[in-house]
Order: C-alpha cells, then sequence, then structure tokens
C-alpha cells in the first residue's frame, strides 16, 4: 500500500463488519523494534473470521522500504493514513513494546480513529542510558549488520522459561531479527530513543494491558502504572512470559483480546 509517498508491506484479512453485537469493524496491529506483522499470526488468525484485521510492517521494517525520517510521528502518520484509506472510521488498536508508544500517540493524536487499545509489553520514555543504547545498537547494526544484534534479542527479551522449553520461539525471534534490513532497523532505534512519552490516554477509552511476569523491557510495573493512571483498565500479568508477548503466550493474548473486544 502507498501512503504518504511510501510503499508499506500491509496485510488486511477479514470482513469490514464486525459481528452485531459488537461496534468494532477493524484491528490494527502495531509492531515493535525487530518485528513485523507476522508476529501477530496467531492473533491475526483467531480474529479475522469477525474483524478486517490490519497489520502493516512499519517504515524501515520487515517488507517495508526504509526511508528517511523514520520517527515515532512519520509512523503515527502513517497508520493514520493507512485506516484513512481502507475506510476504516475507527479500529481497535493494539501495540507491542514500541508499537505500544505508537499506538498511545494514535489515541492522542487522532482520537476519533481509535476505539480501544491492547498494549502488550507495555514501554514508556526512555531513560537517557536506554536511549544511548539504542543510538549503540544503530551502530552495531550499520557495522556488523543484523547479526551484531540478533543474541541480544533472543537472550535478553525472552524468558529464560521460553527458552528452555520453547526453542522454537527463540528460532523465531532470531529470524524476525535476521531477515530486517539492517539500516532500517537502525534507524527505528534511533525513532524510539528520540521518542517522547505520549501522555495520560483518554479515561473513556477502553484499554487492555498485557505483559509478562519476565519482561525486562516492558517491565509489569510500567503496565501497572499505565493502568492505575487510568482507572479502568484491565491488566493481565502472564507468568514465565518475557518480553516476545505475541508470541510466548500466542494462544493466551488471542483469547485475552477476542474476550476484551
Amino acid at each position: 500500500m502507498r501512503v504518504n509517498g511510501k510503499q508499506l508491506a500491509v496485510e488486511i484479512e477479514g470482513p469490514k463488519t464486525g459481528p452485531t453485537d459488537s461496534p468494532e469493524r477493524a484491528i490494527l496491529f502495531i509492531h515493535g523494534l525487530g518485528g513485523t506483522s507476522n508476529l501477530f499470526q496467531v492473533q491475526a488468525e483467531a480474529l479475522t473470521d469477525q474483524f478486517q484485521v490490519i497489520r502493516p510492517d512499519l517504515a524501515g521494517a520487515g517488507r517495508s522500504a526504509g526511508v528517511d525520517p523514520i520517527s515515532v510521528s512519520s509512523h503515527v502518520e502513517d497508520l493514520a493514513a493507512i485506516l484513512d484509506a481502507l475506510d476504516a472510521e475507527s479500529a481497535f488498536v493494539v501495540g507491542h513494546s514500541m508499537g505500544t508508544l505508537l499506538a498511545r500517540t494514535l489515541a492522542a493524536r487522532y482520537p476519533e480513529k481509535v476505539s480501544g487499545l491492547a498494549l502488550l509489553g507495555a514501554v514508556r520514555e526512555l531513560t537517557e542510558p536506554e536511549r544511548r543504547a539504542q543510538r549503540e545498537r544503530a551502530s552495531l547494526l550499520r557495522h556488523h549488520g543484523t547479526a551484531g544484534v540478533a543474541p541480544a534479542a533472543v537472550a535478553g527479551a525472552l524468558s529464560e522459561t521460553t527458552r528452555r522449553a520453547r526453542p522454537v520461539i527463540a528460532a523465531f525471534v532470531r529470524e524476525l531479527v535476521m531477515r530486517q534490513n539492517a539500516e532500517g532497523y537502525a534507524r527505528n532505534c534511533e525513532a524510539l530513543s528520540q521518542a517522547t512519552d505520549p501522555g495520560p490516554i483518554d479515561p473513556g477509552l477502553p484499554l487492555l494491558l498485557i505483559t509478562g511476569a519476565d519482561d525486562r523491557i516492558g517491565p509489569p510495573a510500567v503496565s501497572a502504572e499505565l493502568a492505575a493512571a487510568h482507572g479502568n483498565a484491565s491488566l493481565e500479568i502472564l507468568p514465565a512470559v518475557g518480553h516476545w508477548t505475541p508470541l510466548e503466550a500466542a494462544t493466551e493474548v488471542a483469547e485475552l483480546l477476542l474476550k476484551f473486544i
């Protein structure tokens, strides 16, 4: 799909009209750093019978070309343009990791386009050491390619239980990272390093937060803080799950989304 002068890979599945007892028509999935639309395959399959499921590869990620500049703002404008191109008046938005910042920013900037939020492994504005780490990762990508960052994506973001008991998930995460365009990945690291917090979520917006008990990147405390600030959110903390929530707890996340939506 061509939006805002760039070509983005966007998977669109399912009917345009939701079930008769639900106001939802579209569900927009937003992956995080190092991810692609494939991150949500299990959840998409669970939802496409009833909803139009929209899964883009963000600019510079997966099958979408890298462009300059890439920022949280440019991603949000692309997501809004995708919804407009599909005549989706509003969508329930599901974000993972960096995608939770994009989802919150989309809801703040275009409240009429977002009917509800689900944040998986929610992250907040980075600290200065974390910003520096993302800039260093971008440099590593430019000098050593994706092989230079893949080990950390597996070891640092998956729970020990997942790595030990379900090595196929570790293999898939490595494949996700290794298949990225190194320059596009680097630009997205820099975009995350410059991201600012979008502010509080509208208390009237339905909000579901799902995170892993062993998530070190989007720890449960972050989701708990967002839930407390919202005042009427649903919070689920999944045992023995790390940061790759949609993969490590694929069925559980699909069931929670379907029930909440």
